[in-house]
């Protein structure tokens, strides 16, 4: 495909103008939207506007006056729009660990006769942490179970008390039937608790039309709230009487500034608050969430199949005698906004083409990832970051000692 191609693409696709909106380094070529998105350009005024005029002038008085009471409320409705949720049923709050670990302990409590947790394989560390973590504080009454995914919906049995999965796998960009697994968790009397952090903002959701109890996700991917930006809960409308999470913190109190010495748990969402809410964080994830607000979802969609398809083509069209694997789902309604490739040597070749202005990431143990965010990347950018790659292929630039020298931050 031709350059001229590319563009011609890009001047048909009715998201290019969203490009606009965020602040793109001249020269970079970003595909590592799945793990921190890029910054809009509007959020450096709204954060000077928030530390100069609501801290800096407001003070304290702007906990009123800022509305930043609001802020776990307000951008979990914004949120919800994108879930396929209802606004009352969203919440902006701690971190996806956190909030894993609070809905994690809140389903075992609604489910007291059963003992078993399922999970899957190579889920994203921080979630199985969590899980190993809570069942080991539970003295063993409660059981973590490991389950490949194709079998998973079989082995959810009746002392199956949650099951706890990633809809869009973290390394494989595999996308989960949400609705047929959720159906079978409640066929069989569990609750099943998603993990929508590579899914929101990418990928059209439906979390009430599949009947989902529980969900969680992070800001600072496809949302492009910035890095460490708040999280979401989620808990259906139908759970939310009878369910209590663990932590019990000082906003998810009935009346936080009564003072009372002896808690007393919020109605609805806002019990699961616990902490000050980070009003920084959360005033920059804000100004991400707005973006969404004009974008067609079933359009985002469309483009970051095509989008994703495209290099998967051009990869082993231009890549072909170099070693790749394709990792991810060939099948575009089979997976997420990006695409893995396995390599032996997938380290130093993904330090290579950062060195050329082509950011993706790495996932051990060989996992060459491209997380493609439709709101900002462009058809014209995956045929030049594929160009780049067959040349450092072809001319062996990543075989280099500093691009084998691991880093912190892989």
């Amino acid at each position: 495909m031709s350059l001229a191609l590319y563009q011609q693409m890009d001047a048909a696709d009715p998201l290019a103008d969203v490009r606009s909106q965020f602040q793109l380094p001249e020269g970079i070529i970003y595909l590592d939207g799945n793990s921190l998105g890029c910054m809009p350009k509007a959020t450096a005024a709204r954060m000077r506007a928030v530390i100069e005029d609501e801290w800096g002038n407001g003070l304290i008085r702007s906990w009123n006056s800022a509305h930043w009471i609001d802020l776990p409320q307000r951008l979990g409705s914004k949120i919800a729009t994108l879930l396929g949720a209802d606004s009352d049923e969203v919440l902006v709050t701690d971190s996806t660990s956190v909030n894993i670990f609070k809905l994690a302990t809140a389903a075992l409590r609604l489910r007291p006769s059963r003992h078993k947790i399922i999970t899957e394989p190579g889920n994203f560390p921080t979630d199985r942490y969590i899980l190993q973590g809570l069942c080991d504080f539970s003295g063993n009454a409660a059981q973590l179970v490991t389950i490949p995914a194709q079998d998973i919906i079989d082995a959810i049995d009746e002392d199956t008390a949650l099951v706890v999965l990633t809809h869009v796998h973290y390394k494989s960009g595999a996308l989960h039937d949400m609705k047929a697994i959720t159906a079978r968790a409640h066929a069989k009397g569990a609750l099943i608790l998603w993990d929508l952090s590579h899914s929101t903002g990418a990928v059209p959701l439906a979390l009430n039309e599949c009947d989902v109890d529980l969900a969680v996700g992070c800001g600072y991917k496809y949302l492009n709230g910035g890095p460490g930006a708040p999280a979401f809960v989620y808990v259906a409308k139908r759970l939310q009487e009878g369910i209590r999470q663990p932590i019990y913190g000082w906003f998810g109190h009935a009346q936080p500034f009564a003072m009372q010495d002896d808690y007393a748990p919020a109605t609805g969402i806002t019990q699961m608050l616990t902490g000050t809410t980070s009003v920084l964080g959360a005033s920059a994830l804000e100004v991400g969430l707005d973006i969404f607000s004009t974008v067609d979802m079933s359009a985002l969609r469309h483009k970051s199949q095509a989008l994703t398809d495209l290099l998967i083509e051009l990869v082993e069209q231009r890549c072909a005698d170099f070693g790749f694997a394709l990792a991810s789902p060939r099948d575009a309604d089979a997976r997420g906004s990006q695409v893995s490739f396995r390599h032996p040597e997938g380290y130093a070749i993904m330090q290579a083409l950062i060195d050329r202005g082509v950011i993706g990431d790495f996932r051990a143990p060989d996992i060459v990832r491209f997380g493609v965010a439709p709101l900002y990347v462009s058809y014209e950018d995956i045929g030049r970051a594929v160009d780049v790659l067959a040349d450092i292929m072809t001319h062996k630039h990543w075989d280099q000692p500093r691009f084998k020298a691991q880093q912190a931050v892989t």
